[in-house]
């Protein structure tokens, strides 16, 4: 199969964009809050809003992909992205973010959908597990350099005395006291910008294999019969939650307990917990090939509780980096779950995969909770939700009895065959 190079930087691209909105929410987090006078309880369903689309369009997304195909599919959810971005910076309510951040994240869903498909096709069978790393690069990237735009933003946008042409475009546009609201219209500009690229690029046609087809007949039917299906369904749940409910909070946590400004040092800590998370995925890969995946994921799980445990309760010296380290635990959880779900069913992996995929909802979800919990606890003690979602994950590593065990070596020789 020949190789696309320019389809393949494309999807590149593609999921350096799906991360850049999906996950700077975390850092923008306290402003958000701040801005609209909100509760720690009222400021969980912004993450919940967005979320909450991935547990309602991730099927529904596998069907239209079958019926209408990957460019239109494309060309949908960036337009749904660009609507949504240009929604909240036009009109920046409490009201208006809640819609937004939904419809920006059923166009997200949609993206998650199409693209891993459209990458083994693009770059060819053989080259898809070294491009699937590349793409999570990338997506870890954006996670990592999101933030520093934020923080470029809020200190330029109305501050700064020679400000250069966009800084001078977001002045008159943005309001002085939501100065981050200058986020959703780069947004905006971006999914613009993708919209005209997947319109005028000319996309390999992708043949979908079985274990990439999403069927809600006879094999959906069978699939939620099978009780190891909604184990590792919940799995996926606990994970996408941990990772959302430590992310979403961090910089809201720091801002109450330590006095960090959100918008500098408080949003360093969320782009280095995205950073270490990618990090930690590239050492993941060399750690499954010595051992276990049930024993890495415990080992990591138990590394990401302590973390926790030292950034909620130790001083601040401690808490900017025992933050970051939890996304380092937490970097192989996903791939390991995954893997270990499609690995315990036979059959129906392309439904199996967008059951999974309706567990991101986790993320909608835990956030939320750990607002509900902070408005009667505070916040600290809320956070201390996020030991029942990774004692789950440890114990993923205890009862998952996959019908194919990962290959580990069996020397150092073998490391790199």
């Amino acid at each position: 199969m020949k190789r696309n190079t320019f389809i393949v930087i494309l999807i590149f691209f593609i999921f350096f964009v799906i991360s850049f909105l999906s996950n700077i929410l975390s850092a923008i987090t306290p402003d958000l809050s701040d801005g609209f006078h909100l509760g720690i309880g009222l400021t969980g369903f912004l993450p919940f809003a967005f979320f909450v689309a991935y547990g309602v369009a991730s099927i529904p997304s596998g069907i239209l992909v079958e019926k209408y195909r990957e460019k239109r599919v494309l060309f949908w959810a960036f337009l749904l992205a660009f609507a949504g971005a240009l929604l909240f910076a036009v009109i920046p309510t409490f009201t208006v973010a809640l819609v937004s951040l939904f419809i920006i994240g059923v166009g997200m869903a949609m993206l998650q959908v199409v693209i891993n498909p459209l990458l083994r096709v693009a770059g060819g069978e053989a080259n898809f597990a070294f491009n699937s790393v590349m793409a999570q690069l990338f997506f870890g990237g954006a996670s990592f350099l999101s933030p520093m735009l934020y923080t470029y933003f809020v200190k330029n946008v109305h501050t700064s005395a020679n400000p250069n042409f966009i800084i001078s475009m977001l002045n008159k546009v943005v309001p002085p006291d939501l100065k981050w609201v200058s986020l959703y219209w780069a947004f905006a500009l971006i999914s613009l910008v993708m919209i005209i690229i997947v319109q005028v690029v000319k996309f390999p046609v992708v043949v979908l294999k079985d274990d990439e087809r999403i069927d809600t007949g006879k094999s959906f039917k069978e699939l939620l019969a099978n009780k190891y299906v909604w184990l590792f369904f919940l799995g996926i749940f606990c994970y996408v939650g941990t990772e959302q409910g430590i992310a979403n909070w961090i910089s809201k946590f720091l801002q109450i307990y330590h006095k960090v400004d959100p918008t500098t040092l408080g949003a360093s800590v969320v782009s280095y917990f995205w950073g270490l998370l990618t990090i930690g995925c590239i050492l993941g890969l060399f750690l499954l090939k010595l051992f276990d995946s049930r024993r890495v994921l415990m080992s990591f799980t138990l590394g990401a509780i302590v973390s926790l445990l030292a950034g909620l309760f130790g001083p601040l010296e401690i808490a900017l980096y025992a933050f970051p380290a939890a996304g380092f635990f937490a970097s192989v959880m996903w791939s390991i779950v995954v893997s270990l779900a499609l690995n315990s069913v036979r059959l129906h992996h392309g439904t199996l995969s967008g059951i999974l995929c309706t567990g991101i909802a986790g993320g909608a979800i835990v956030p939320l909770i750990i607002g509900g919990l902070g408005e009667l606890f505070e916040l600290r003690f809320a956070m201390l939700f996020l030991l029942v979602t990774l004692g789950y994950l440890f114990s993923i590593g205890i009862w998952a009895k996959p019908l194919v065990n990962n290959a580990t070596v069996k020397s150092w020789r073998d490391l790199f065959n």
